[in-house]
């Protein structure tokens, strides 16, 4: 908790979004403040739980005025968290960068490699930083399992098949996140934070495979310095194995290392808040930690997918489907 003589204040943009809840409770439970959101949506209530004294707009010009007259009579804003969707994350983090403040972005940092490298001379150019949230990196068996590689045999090579199942309605192929021009696609928006789990854990990747690439899953293999990653992600529910649909689940999460499951389901709910006092700490992810998950993601959207052949994930077999609204 961040004692009050030490409160910083945030402004969010995005504040009407999914992830935005977790951002909101992360700076309260840090002990500081938002004076200023922004979000082209006004269903925006969920604000009232936590900074009911923020002010807020739907206009981005009317932010920004807002924000530079805070400054000039005195209120420091000192962050602004970015929340809106991936493709605008480039843009709101130069304008919270430019404005004077320190940014967190919500992951995907960005979609391209090279907007990394730019975002990084305007860090230069204004004396300001922008951090990323990597959340996995600070769950405690995640933790343990990167210590647990990086003190086994030097020359081992780990066998890895993960599975990422999050089910998604129709609604889904209407919103920006079915559009892979704003989200990346499904590798980009469902998979990132494991590739980079996955890139923090093992090394570098020296090849990256496609084999499947569809609306609504991705197969492939990913050899990484210390392990050979089989993977399937998909937003198809009936993709989901017999076992998840019995308990009525809609979400299936596996990690397959040497033959045996890698148990991390708890232990999620509090990552955000982590993330947020690392930060205030000086010590979150900069935003050049984001380059090796930002890279294979980008691969991955641009590669033509292989097909069945080679070392590839068993669920990759599964029929496909037609796009819900016809769409290709």
């Amino acid at each position: 908790m961040t004692n009050s003589c030490n409160m910083k204040n945030f402004a969010i943009i995005g504040v009407g979004g999914y992830i935005a809840p977790r951002h909101l409770k992360a700076i309260k439970d840090t002990g500081n403040n938002v004076v200023s959101a922004y979000d082209r949506s006004d269903s925006v209530g969920v604000i009232d739980s936590y900074f009911p004294a923020a002010s807020f707009f739907t206009e981005q010009e009317l932010f920004d005025r807002h924000n530079t007259l805070l400054k000039e009579r005195g209120t420091n804003i000192d962050y602004i968290s970015v929340c809106t969707p991936n493709y605008l994350h480039d843009a709101h983090i130069r304008y919270g960068l430019r404005l004077g403040a320190d940014v967190i972005c919500e992951k995907p940092l960005v979609l391209n490699p090279w907007n990394i490298d730019a975002l990084e001379k305007i860090e230069k150019e204004t004396g300001r930083k922008a951090y990323t949230i990597l959340q996995l990196r600070l769950h405690d068996s995640i933790i343990a399992l990167k210590k647990k590689v990086e003190e086994g045999p030097k020359d081992k090579i780990y066998d890895v098949d993960l599975t990422y199942i999050t089910s998604r309605g129709n609604w889904y192929y209407a919103s920006w996140k079915g559009n892979e021009n704003k989200s990346g696609g499904i590798a980009t928006n469902i998979g990132i934070h494991f590739y980079d789990m996955l890139s923090w854990i093992f090394g570098p990747v020296k090849e990256n495979i496609v084999h499947l690439y569809s609306h609504d899953r991705v197969a492939g293999f990913l050899a990484f310095e210390k392990a050979r990653v089989r993977y399937f992600l998909s937003i198809n529910a009936d993709t989901l194995p017999p076992q998840a649909v019995a308990e009525g689940k809609r979400t299936f999460r596996s990690i397959m290392i040497d033959g045996e499951e890698f148990e991390f389901s708890q232990g999620f709910t509090e990552l955000h808040t982590k993330s947020y006092e690392m930060v205030l700490k000086g010590e979150g992810f900069r935003i050049s930690e984001a380059h090796n998950c930002i890279d294979i993601v980008y691969t991955i959207r641009n590669s033509r997918p292989e097909g069945l052949k080679g070392d590839y994930h068993p669920l990759a077999k599964l029929p496909l489907c037609r796009h819900p609204f016809g769409w290709k």
